[in-house]
Protein backbone atom coordinates (compact mmCIF):
# COMPACT_ATOMS: atom_id res chain seq x y z
CA UNK A 1 0.00 0.00 0.00
CA UNK A 2 1.41 3.20 -0.70
CA UNK A 3 1.83 5.81 1.85
CA UNK A 4 -0.85 8.84 1.14
CA UNK A 5 1.35 11.64 2.37
CA UNK A 6 4.66 10.40 0.62
CA UNK A 7 2.47 10.39 -2.64
CA UNK A 8 3.30 14.26 -3.29
CA UNK A 9 6.51 14.68 -1.90
CA UNK A 10 7.41 12.02 -4.68
CA UNK A 11 5.25 13.45 -7.65
CA UNK A 12 6.83 16.95 -6.79
CA UNK A 13 10.50 15.14 -6.54
CA UNK A 14 10.41 13.64 -10.22
CA UNK A 15 8.75 16.24 -11.53
CA UNK A 16 11.73 18.76 -10.16
CA UNK A 17 13.65 16.20 -11.35
CA UNK A 18 12.34 15.36 -15.20
CA UNK A 19 12.50 19.11 -15.55
CA UNK A 20 16.11 19.65 -14.47
CA UNK A 21 17.28 17.04 -16.81
CA UNK A 22 18.23 14.20 -14.21
CA UNK A 23 15.14 11.64 -14.79
CA UNK A 24 12.60 10.10 -12.40
CA UNK A 25 15.39 7.64 -10.93
CA UNK A 26 17.13 10.86 -9.38
CA UNK A 27 13.89 12.65 -8.44
CA UNK A 28 12.67 9.48 -6.59
CA UNK A 29 16.27 8.82 -4.91
CA UNK A 30 15.84 12.57 -3.86
CA UNK A 31 12.98 12.06 -2.42
CA UNK A 32 14.07 8.73 -0.43
CA UNK A 33 17.05 10.71 0.74
CA UNK A 34 14.81 13.91 1.92
CA UNK A 35 12.55 11.16 3.71
CA UNK A 36 14.99 9.69 5.51
CA UNK A 37 16.36 12.63 6.46
CA UNK A 38 13.51 14.62 7.64
CA UNK A 39 12.71 10.73 9.84
CA UNK A 40 16.33 10.52 10.92
CA UNK A 41 15.31 14.44 12.53
CA UNK A 42 12.23 13.76 13.91
CA UNK A 43 13.84 10.34 15.77
CA UNK A 44 16.48 12.66 17.33
CA UNK A 45 14.23 15.65 17.93
CA UNK A 46 11.62 12.89 20.00
CA UNK A 47 14.08 11.56 21.53
CA UNK A 48 15.20 15.13 22.80
CA UNK A 49 12.23 15.74 24.18
CA UNK A 50 11.73 12.56 25.93
CA UNK A 51 14.77 13.54 27.64
CA UNK A 52 13.98 16.49 28.79
CA UNK A 53 10.80 14.74 30.53
CA UNK A 54 12.21 12.04 32.19
CA UNK A 55 15.87 12.86 33.45
CA UNK A 56 16.71 13.25 36.52
CA UNK A 57 18.09 17.28 36.99
CA UNK A 58 19.41 19.81 34.94
CA UNK A 59 22.82 18.62 33.56
CA UNK A 60 21.36 15.27 32.27
CA UNK A 61 18.24 17.33 30.33
CA UNK A 62 20.59 19.94 28.95
CA UNK A 63 22.83 16.86 27.68
CA UNK A 64 19.55 15.68 25.96
CA UNK A 65 18.35 18.37 24.50
CA UNK A 66 21.20 19.95 23.07
CA UNK A 67 22.74 16.56 21.40
CA UNK A 68 19.49 15.59 20.13
CA UNK A 69 18.04 18.84 18.89
CA UNK A 70 21.55 19.57 17.23
CA UNK A 71 21.53 16.26 15.74
CA UNK A 72 17.77 16.77 14.35
CA UNK A 73 17.32 19.83 13.64
CA UNK A 74 21.15 19.55 11.51
CA UNK A 75 19.25 16.41 9.91
CA UNK A 76 16.14 18.45 8.52
CA UNK A 77 18.22 21.01 7.54
CA UNK A 78 20.44 18.58 5.65
CA UNK A 79 17.38 17.81 4.29
CA UNK A 80 15.98 20.95 3.03
CA UNK A 81 19.54 21.09 1.50
CA UNK A 82 19.10 17.94 -0.67
CA UNK A 83 15.94 19.37 -1.38
CA UNK A 84 16.68 22.56 -2.90
CA UNK A 85 20.20 22.11 -3.73
CA UNK A 86 19.57 21.59 -7.63
CA UNK A 87 17.97 24.71 -7.96
CA UNK A 88 20.69 26.11 -6.10
CA UNK A 89 18.77 27.40 -2.90
CA UNK A 90 20.42 25.25 -0.60
CA UNK A 91 23.05 27.48 0.63
CA UNK A 92 21.08 28.65 3.64
CA UNK A 93 20.34 25.69 5.47
CA UNK A 94 23.94 24.52 5.18
CA UNK A 95 24.89 27.68 7.12
CA UNK A 96 21.64 26.79 9.43
CA UNK A 97 23.76 23.45 9.80
CA UNK A 98 26.79 25.41 10.52
CA UNK A 99 25.19 27.76 13.07
CA UNK A 100 24.05 24.98 15.01
CA UNK A 101 27.08 23.18 15.46
CA UNK A 102 28.67 26.46 16.70
CA UNK A 103 26.30 27.75 18.92
CA UNK A 104 24.54 24.57 20.86
CA UNK A 105 27.06 23.50 22.65
CA UNK A 106 28.41 27.02 23.31
CA UNK A 107 24.60 27.96 24.85
CA UNK A 108 24.65 24.40 26.88
CA UNK A 109 28.36 25.28 28.20
CA UNK A 110 26.87 28.50 29.59
CA UNK A 111 23.74 27.27 30.90
CA UNK A 112 25.25 24.32 32.21
CA UNK A 113 27.89 27.08 34.23
CA UNK A 114 25.32 29.28 35.24
CA UNK A 115 23.26 25.91 37.09
CA UNK A 116 27.32 25.23 38.99
CA UNK A 117 26.92 28.59 40.14
CA UNK A 118 23.38 28.53 41.29
CA UNK A 119 24.81 25.46 43.57
CA UNK A 120 22.48 22.93 41.68
CA UNK A 121 24.15 19.59 42.35
CA UNK A 122 24.29 16.55 40.31
CA UNK A 123 23.43 13.21 40.67
CA UNK A 124 25.10 11.89 44.49
CA UNK A 125 29.20 11.52 44.38
CA UNK A 126 29.60 12.88 41.22
CA UNK A 127 31.46 16.78 40.94
CA UNK A 128 33.06 19.06 38.66
CA UNK A 129 36.15 18.29 37.70
CA UNK A 130 38.98 19.43 39.39
CA UNK A 131 36.57 20.45 42.70
CA UNK A 132 38.79 20.21 46.17
CA UNK A 133 35.63 20.74 48.36
CA UNK A 134 34.67 17.00 47.88
CA UNK A 135 36.32 14.65 50.56
CA UNK A 136 38.81 12.50 49.00
CA UNK A 137 38.39 8.52 48.86
CA UNK A 138 41.66 6.24 49.88
CA UNK A 139 43.51 4.67 47.70
CA UNK A 140 43.54 1.06 47.82
CA UNK A 141 47.08 0.07 48.21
Amino acid sequence: MIDPVLVPLLAEGTETAASSGGGGLVGILRTALVSLLVAVGLFFLGVGTLGMQRLPNVYNRLHATTKATTMGSSSIALATWVYYAPAGEGLPALVTVLFLFLTAPTGAHLISRSAERMDIDFEDGVSWPGRTDQPELPDDE
